[in-house]
C-alpha cells in the first residue's frame, strides 16, 4: 500500500476538531430544550450519524449502477467501503435514539414506522456483508453486490420519507410536524448552528473513515489475487 497522502492525513486531524467542536456545541454551546432537558442534546449527533449513513446506503446504490456498467471491481470497492461505514453510522443512529426514547416515550424501543423501517434497513446491510462472505470469485461476488446494494438502496428513502408518509410518533423537526409526535420541538438559533456544524462535522468524518476503508480495500484486494495466483 502506498504511504498515506497529506490530505487524508489532514482530513484526520480535521476530523477529530470538528468532532471536538460539534461536541462542545451539542453539549454547551446550544440552549436546554424546555419540555425534554437535557436528553434532547443526543438529536444533534443523532440526526447528524443518520444523515451521513443514509446518504452513505445511496451512494452505494450509485456505484452499484457504475459496477454494473463498467464491470470494474473498483466500483466494487466503493461500494463496500460506502456500506460499511454508514452501517456503523447508521447503527450509532439506532442506538442515539433509544437514549432519546427511554425519558420522552418511556420505552427503549417501539415499532414506530420510522424505527421499524430504521431496524429493517440495517439488518438488510448486515446481511449483505454475510452472503458476501459465502462468494469465493471477486467477479461473480461484486455482481452480486452490485444487484443487492441497488435493491437495498431503495430503504434509505423509505426510512427517510416513513415519518411523512405515516402516521408516527416520531417527530418531525425539520420540514414540517404531525399531530401525533411525541418529542418535538422548535429549533432556537444556537440550537440551529449546533444542528448544521452537526450535519457538516459528521460529513468530514464520514469522507475521512470512508477514504480510509477504500485504501483498507485496495489492500485487501491484491491479497486476495495474490492468493488466487498461488492456487491456480
Amino acid at each position: 500500500m502506498q504511504s498515506k497522502p497529506l490530505t487524508l492525513t489532514i482530513l484526520d486531524v480535521l476530523s477529530i476538531i470538528v468532532l471536538g467542536i460539534s461536541t462542545y456545541l451539542a453539549l454547551f454551546f446550544a440552549p436546554t430544550e424546555r419540555v425534554m432537558g437535557d436528553v434532547q442534546r443526543v438529536f444533534y449527533f443523532h440526526i447528524g450519524t443518520a444523515w451521513t449513513a443514509l446518504m452513505g446506503f445511496i451512494l452505494a446504490a450509485v456505484f452499484s449502477v457504475a459496477y454494473l456498467v463498467t464491470k470494474n471491481l473498483k466500483w466494487d470497492r466503493y461500494q463496500v467501503a460506502a456500506i460499511e461505514v454508514s452501517l456503523v453510522f447508521f447503527f450509532l443512529t439506532i442506538v442515539l435514539g433509544t437514549i432519546w426514547a427511554r425519558p420522552v416515550w418511556n420505552t427503549w424501543w417501539t415499532w414506530d414506522p420510522r424505527l421499524t423501517t430504521a431496524a429493517i434497513t440495517e439488518l438488510i446491510y448486515i446481511a449483505y456483508f454475510m452472503l458476501r462472505q459465502g462468494i469465493d470469485d471477486p467477479e461473480r461476488r461484486a455482481r452480486f453486490g452490485a444487484v443487492y446494494a441497488l435493491i437495498g438502496g431503495l430503504s434509505a428513502p423509505i426510512t427517510f420519507f416513513a415519518i411523512r408518509l405515516f402516521r408516527t410518533i416520531h417527530p418531525v423537526v425539520i420540514g414540517g410536524a404531525n399531530a401525533e409526535a411525541q418529542g418535538g420541538f422548535a429549533m432556537t438559533a444556537d440550537m440551529r448552528v449546533a444542528f448544521f456544524f452537526a450535519l457538516f462535522a459528521f460529513t468530514i468524518i464520514f469522507i475521512d473513515l470512508y477514504w480510509n476503508r477504500i485504501r483498507l480495500g485496495e489492500l485487501q484486494d491484491q491479497v486476495e489475487q495474490l492468493k488466487l495466483k498461488v492456487t491456480m
